[in-house]
C-alpha cells in the first residue's frame, strides 16, 4: 500500500486515534455500567463484544456523519432514549439485589450498542474531519476510508481497557454507579438541545439551556432522581 509511505498518513491516523481517546471516556463509563452484574467471564466477554461492535457501528456512523447529523430529530430521539437507559442502569434487581445491566451477556451487548450509538453522534463529526483532512486530492481519496477503519479499529482496546479499569473502580466505590448514569444523563441533555429541529429556537429563546449548561444538569438530575426512586422503591 503505497499511502503507508506518506507522511501524511501517519499524521493523520495519530490525530484520529488521539481524537479517540479524548472522547472515549464516557463511553467507557457507560460500558462498564452495562457489564458491571454480569459473572466475571461474561463480563470481559460484553465489554469485548459490545465495544468491537461499537467501534465497528462508529466506523458507518463517521461515514455518514454530516448527513446523519443535519436531520431532524434524530437528536432528540437518541438523547430521550439515553435518558431511558440511564434511568435502567441505576433500578435495582426485582430481589432487591442490583439491577442487573445485563443478567444475559446479549443484553448488556445491545444495551452497550444502542447507547454507544447515541452517544457517538457527536464525536464521528470530529473523526470524520481528520480523516476528510487526509485527502487533499482524489488521488488520495481511499487514504480517507483507511483511516477511518484502522484509527477507529486501534480504539477499541483503549476503549476496552477503560471499560475494565472503570469495572474494578465500580466494584470498590458504589458512587461511581450513579455518577456514571449522571453522566448519560447529563449528554443526553446535550444532545438533545442540539437537534436541527430546536437547535434555532433554542438559540433565541432558551440560549441557557445550552450557554448554562442547563439542559445537560437538567438530564443528569432526571436519570438520577427516576433511576433512585426505582431504586428505594418510591
Amino acid at each position: 500500500m503505497d499511502m503507508l509511505g506518506l507522511p501524511v498518513f501517519w499524521v493523520e491516523l495519530g490525530a484520529i486515534i488521539w481524537i479517540n481517546l479524548l472522547v472515549s471516556g464516557d463511553n467507557a463509563v457507560m460500558i462498564a455500567l452495562a457489564a458491571r452484574s454480569l459473572p466475571t467471564a461474561q463480563q470481559k466477554l460484553a465489554v469485548f463484544w459490545g465495544s468491537t461492535a461499537a467501534v465497528a457501528l462508529r466506523v458507518i456512523l463517521t461515514i455518514f456523519a454530516a448527513a446523519l447529523l443535519a436531520q431532524p430529530w434524530l437528536k432528540l430521539v437518541g438523547g430521550a432514549l439515553l435518558l431511558w437507559i440511564g434511568v435502567k442502569l441505576l433500578v435495582p434487581k426485582k430481589d432487591g439485589g442490583e439491577f442487573p445491566a445485563g443478567d444475559r451477556l446479549w443484553e448488556a451487548v445491545r444495551t452497550i450498542l444502542i447507547a454507544d450509538l447515541v452517544m457517538s453522534l457527536d464525536n464521528v463529526i470530529a473523526v470524520a474531519a481528520a480523516a476528510n483532512s487526509a485527502a487533499p486530492t482524489p488521488d488520495l481519496e481511499n487514504m480517507r476510508y483507511v483511516l477511518l477503519v484502522l484509527g477507529l479499529g486501534i480504539s477499541i482496546p483503549i476503549v476496552i481497557f477503560g471499560s475494565v479499569v472503570m469495572l474494578k473502580v465500580m466494584r470498590r466505590f458504589p458512587l461511581i454507579i450513579a455518577l456514571g448514569a449522571a453522566l448519560i444523563g447529563w449528554i443526553a441533555g446535550d444532545i438533545m438541545v442540539t437537534d436541527p429541529a430546536i437547535a434555532d429556537w433554542v438559540q433565541q429563546h432558551a440560549a441557557w439551556l445550552h450557554d448554562w449548561r442547563a439542559a445537560p444538569i437538567a438530564g443528569a438530575l432526571f436519570v438520577t432522581a427516576f433511576g433512585k426512586r426505582s431504586h428505594w422503591g418510591i
